[in-house]
């Protein structure tokens, strides 16, 4: 290409094309989790707040990729619960989730023909935790103490748990274009794990005497705490007593809104309806 003007303004003119297909987001609802220590989805008492950031590129008008990071707080405890076999294992636990994700979304029908959408997504996320309990007033992280024998000799079969893991998020929405660059949407969203110990809790009891010899009291204390309440049992379950229930792997999931801000658009005004009314281009009379 002999003039080099001609390739600046190609260069310029795929740059702009790519930044009208690309939106920034923010993210922000609920957060909470599955697993032995919750009864139900989003339980009144444990429920806590999610936020996040998105950025977003259309590869077509009905699909859309994301990426995100993600920060909440889930937690669980035993006192809530409706059963009182539960309740009296008096296990809590709570840890904040640090979840980077990359993200495919499809939309039933195009933004630019309708001004909303329902669409779906799913996709690859990699998070971190680290579950934590309180004793009295201090907080205590719990994969140091092994509170089911993980990593213990002992316990062969019982490995160490990772605190970062790759998860699959997964979920559905409902998109709403509220002008050429500012998009709505409500969407629940939901991650399923590879690990039973988001909450610390997954099988059974392991033999305090193990505990204190490698872990010390506290980790005897904190693995059993029915012994704190008021009528309570003190005596440390036997050895292989369930604490837990390895069958179903932990979840946790959001529900929250969307908005969205598309880059480099030209137009502002509300959708209309018109099929050819796309990154803010006016309609050619027929």
């Amino acid at each position: 290409m002999k003039d080099p003007r001609v390739l600046v303004f190609f260069l310029l003119l795929s740059s702009v094309a790519s930044a009208q297909r690309t939106h920034i987001g923010i993210f922000g609802g609920l957060a909470a989790y599955n697993g032995d220590l919750t009864d139900g989805y989003f339980p009144k008492k444990v429920t806590n707040g999610a936020i996040g950031l998105t950025v977003n590129y259309e590869l077509q008008d009905k699909i859309m990729l994301r990426g995100g990071i993600t920060y909440s707080v889930v937690g669980g405890a035993d006192r809530y619960s409706s059963k009182s076999d539960l309740v009296v294992r008096n296990l809590s636990f709570e840890t904040s989730i640090i979840e980077l994700s990359a993200i495919g979304e499809y939309y039933l029908n195009s933004l630019y023909d309708r001004p909303y959408a329902p669409y779906v997504f799913a996709g690859l996320a990699i998070f971190h935790f680290n579950p934590y309990a309180y004793n009295s007033d201090a907080k205590v992280y719990l994969r140091p103490l092994s509170t089911e024998g993980q990593g213990l000799t002992a316990y062969p079969d019982r490995k160490s748990y990772g605190l970062t893991q790759p998860a699959i998020p997964f979920g559905a929405g409902f998109k709403y274009a509220i002008n050429d660059t500012w998009r709505i949407g409500l969407e629940m969203g939901f991650r399923k794990l590879f690990t039973d110990y988001l909450d610390d809790v997954s099988t059974t009891y392991a033999d305090p005497n193990d505990l204190l010899a490698a872990k010390g009291q506290l980790a005897v204390d904190m693995s059993y705490r029915g012994d704190e309440l008021a009528n309570g049992n003190d005596s440390y379950p036997a050895k292989g007593a369930i604490r837990g229930s390895s069958k179903y792997k932990d979840w946790y999931y959001f529900f929250g809104l969307h908005l969205t801000y598309r880059l480099s658009s030209h137009g502002s005004g509300l959708y209309d309806g018109r099929k050819n009314k796309r990154f803010g281009c006016p309609t050619v009379p027929k």
